[in-house]
Order: C-alpha cells, then sequence, then structure tokens
C-alpha cells in the first residue's frame, strides 16, 4: 500500500512536535493538541465491509503470575473457562447468544488440541465448534482479528475471543528415538520386551528442556534482542530506565484502583488468586544494574529485568456487530478501527514487527501516528521497544524496507505504555494482545480520549498493530 500523504493542516516535517513526559509513574493528564494536529477529529474510515463497527463489548484477564508460581496448578483450558466464564456472567449474555469461540494458544496443549472447543463445551455452548488460532507473541491480537473476519464474512455477528498459556504446563518433550522405542515396547512380549528394555540408555530417558528458540534461525528470543540492541546501540542504562518506568507504572496503575474492572479472581487448588506477581513497584535501579546479562554473558546488555518474564495467565473480550450489540443491550467498550500483521526476514533484526505492522494499520485506519492519543508497544524486551521507536525515525529505513517516503515520527514518552507494560505485567504469549486491548480502552475512557493503538512484534520476524476508538 503506497504511502499515506499527510493532510493539508499539518506540518510537512517528517517528524512532528512533542511535550515533555511526566515522571514515571505520574498521572496522565489531557496533553494539549500539537501544532501539527488537524483541528477537525480524523474522518472515520468504515474498516472490513464497510457496514458495521466491530465492537468490543467487555474484556477481561486472569492475573498474571510468573509461571510455576500462582497459578502453576490451574490448566490452560480450566484458566480458559474460568475467565470466559467470568465474562459471559459480568455481561449477562445468555451462552446462545454467542455465535462462535475463538481462542489462542502458543504452548502446545496435547490432550486439548482446539482449546476454543473445550472452551465452549465447558460453557455449555455446543454449538459453537470453536477455533483455536496461534501467531506467537501476536496470537490475542490474531485471536480478534479473526473474529472480526468472521463477523465480516456474516458468519457470527458475536464472538468470544480468547487467548491463554501456561508455561508451567508446557509439554516435555523426548528425544525421536525414545518415543520409537516406547512405540515397540508396547508391541513386544517375553523375552523381546526384555531384550528391548536392555536396549534403552537410562539417560535418553531425560526429557529435552523446553526452548524459546526459532526454527528458521536457531537463536532463542533473547539472543535475537542481544542482537538488535547491538544493531542499533541500545544502551544497557536505557532499557533499565525502560524497565523501571514500566514496574512503576504499572504498580501506580493498581494501587489507584484501575485495573479493578480488568483482572478477575482466579479460583486454585491452593485458594483465590487476585493480583499479578511481577510488578514491583519497590524496583530498585542500583540493584538490577547489577545484574548480569542473561543471554550473551561476556557483551551483552540485557538481563531478566529488561526481558518479560515466563508467564502464566488467560484473557479473553467479547466482539459484536455494533448492531447486534445494541440489540442485546451489551455494553461497548470500544471500536475496532483497523488492524494490520505484517512479516519480514527473521535473520535481519527479527524483533521489529512493530515498525512493520503499525504503518498499514494506521493507512486502514486513515490516521496518522500523532493522531492517535495513546499507544502502547508490547515490551518483549526494553531492547526491542527502544529500537523499534529507533526506527520510526528513521528515513533510510523506511525507504528500504517500507517503501515508504515519509517516516512516522517520534512517540511522545507521555502517550507511551502510561500504565507500564509487559516487563512489568508479564508475557503469557496468547494473550498479551487482548490485554493491551482491553487496558488500551480503558485507559482511553478514564483520560476521556479517543483513539489508541496497541501493537506487538512476534517470533518468526512477525508483527501486528490495531487501532482501537472509543466513539
Amino acid at each position: 500500500m503506497p504511502p499515506r500523504k499527510k493532510a493539508a493542516a499539518a506540518t510537512t516535517s517528517d517528524t512532528l512536535p512533542i511535550d515533555a513526559a511526566p515522571a514515571a509513574g505520574e498521572a496522565v493528564a489531557a496533553a494539549p493538541l500539537v501544532e501539527s494536529a488537524p483541528a477537525v477529529a480524523p474522518a472515520r474510515r468504515r474498516f472490513g465491509n464497510g457496514h458495521d463497527r466491530i465492537a468490543i463489548c467487555a474484556s477481561l484477564r486472569t492475573p498474571f503470575s510468573r509461571s510455576w508460581s500462582d497459578l502453576n496448578d490451574v490448566d490452560p483450558v480450566e484458566l480458559s473457562t474460568q475467565v470466559a466464564r467470568e465474562l459471559l456472567f459480568r455481561l449477562e449474555i445468555a451462552s446462545r447468544n454467542v455465535d462462535q469461540v475463538v481462542w489462542g494458544t502458543v504452548i502446545a496443549v496435547p490432550r486439548s488440541p482446539n482449546i476454543a472447543r473445550e472452551v465452549a463445551l465447558n460453557l455449555g455452548m455446543f454449538h459453537a465448534h470453536g477455533v483455536t488460532t496461534s501467531r506467537a507473541c501476536a496470537t490475542g491480537f490474531q485471536s480478534v482479528a479473526s473474529g472480526c473476519e468472521m463477523i465480516w464474512a456474516g458468519v457470527a455477528d458475536t464472538v468470544l475471543c480468547g487467548g491463554v498459556d501456561v508455561c508451567s504446563y508446557a509439554p516435555v518433550l523426548y528425544k525421536k528415538q525414545v518415543v520409537d522405542k516406547l512405540q515397540e515396547l508396547q508391541k513386544a512380549k517375553g523375552l523381546d520386551l526384555l531384550k528391548k528394555l536392555g536396549g534403552i540408555n537410562p539417560m535418553d530417558l531425560l526429557p529435552t528442556a523446553p526452548a524459546l528458540t526459532e526454527r528458521y534461525t536457531g537463536l532463542t528470543m533473547g539472543e535475537h534482542a542481544e542482537e538488535t540492541a547491538q544493531a542499533f546501540g541500545i544502551t544497557r542504562q536505557a532499557q533499565e530506565d525502560l524497565a523501571v518506568r514500566s514496574h512503576r507504572a504499572a504498580f501506580a496503575a493498581q494501587q489507584a484502583g484501575l485495573l479493578r474492572d480488568e483482572v478477575m479472581t482466579v479460583q486454585t487448588p491452593k485458594g483465590p488468586v487476585s493480583a499479578d506477581n511481577i510488578m514491583r513497584g519497590d524496583i530498585d535501579p542500583a540493584k538490577i544494574a547489577k545484574l548480569k546479562p542473561a543471554f550473551d554473558k561476556r557483551n551483552g546488555t540485557i538481563t531478566a529485568a529488561t526481558s518479560s518474564a515466563l508467564t502464566d495467565g488467560a484473557a479473553c473480550c467479547l466482539i459484536a456487530r455494533e448492531s447486534r450489540a445494541k440489540e442485546l443491550g451489551l455494553p461497548i467498550l470500544g471500536y475496532v478501527r483497523s488492524y494490520n500483521f505484517a512479516g519480514q526476514d527473521p535473520r535481519e533484526n527479527m524483533l521489529l514487527g512493530n515498525v512493520y505492522s503499525v504503518p498499514g494499520a494506521l493507512d486502514r485506519a486513515g490516521l496518522w501516528l500523532d493522531d492517535l492519543d495513546f499507544i502502547e508497544i508490547h515490551e518483549a524486551f526494553a531492547a526491542q521497544v527502544l529500537s523499534n521507536l529507533k526506527m520510526f525515525t528513521d528515513k533510510d529505513f523506511f525507504q528500504t524496507k517500507l517503501a515508504r517516503d515519509k517516516v512516522l515520527g517520534e512517540v511522545d514518552p507521555a502517550k507511551l505504555n502510561v500504565r507500564g507494560g509487559s516487563l512489568a505485567y508479564g508475557h503469557p504469549f496468547a494473550a498479551t494482545g487482548i490485554r493491551i486491548i482491553g487496558t488500551m480502552l480503558r485507559t482511553l475512557r478514564q483520560n476521556n480520549k479517543n483513539l489508541g493503538l496497541g501493537t506487538a512484534c512476534a517470533a518468526g520476524g512477525m508483527g501486528a498493530a490495531m487501532v482501537l476508538e472509543i466513539d
């Protein structure tokens, strides 16, 4: 798609003026219009089939917990069912009025390959056959996008969209030769059985430890993040500053009660869990400065503090054709204005999915970056966020990689991740996108603003971006 020209009322500069950012954790006040902003609100562009908008009626999530901690004893299907049931209960919507279930997961659930169907069955929604989707760390956005496309296709009017990952329940793998031998043992009898048992090396029975490794490149996410940090000169200090800001802003939002309607209480065998347990309001910059590099022990700048933690959690939202939502008397939290997914060669700075996906989402929404009131960039790593922000203003990158003449411009820090991000909340892969959507819409409402953007990079060199609106 060709680059969009800026409105006539805007300046012709490649980047846009910004206001000074507030201190970390400080309340976000209504910002004055920048000089380049249009005098009137941007015209709404219909996205999809050009008819009803897609309404997001409500969103909800479980607490996000460090893996092998509070949610360790709740399997992914049960966790998904709890959050879905609670959302529908709060909406007071009959299950027969939910046409379909789309659920995402990144970590395979061997006994439940179609987790969406399992959720539908647990809720007594036998008519909703369910479809499970996966797009790595952008899976939550994909769940909502898939629901939108069902509505535009006319096969559904209301869709329950969700995502879950419980790293604590990650399947343990064995070497292929061990699996083959175990299969042979099932058929063996008598002396043949003893002979085959004797041929098994006990060391082979040790499972293969799970690893977040890219099959195409052979590198872990952390190693890719280190490559990106080095390529764009992202310092360790800048990464740690972002991490501190994220934790403090998230903790401030939690203490102010801004997450109260967003997070439910989960029942576990050990008792109820009601709050996130990763964010730290008392994060100490001096302490994290002493941490050792996590991925490149000799020259690395990325530590555990500047990487999102392995996390357990689930999230969901109910989306509907706007006219159907009003017919059912459902509340409307906001609307999907546009979205875009993008891909790149993962061998070259794989975590730049944000800068690849955002321009397309803005094009489809008929907007420019400075039209947005708030922006949330998924914090897989602090280095990844800072690298993408740097490329937002890079003319050469936009010309050579995106075939665009205009850069996006600088992001006003006062608009960015104002309630913290994944470094503080954690990152249950398939739930993060929906967490961002729910957080963004509530942030817009509580600040009397209208337009927001959520974006995430994803494994495989992918990116996702979604524009949300209130009115």
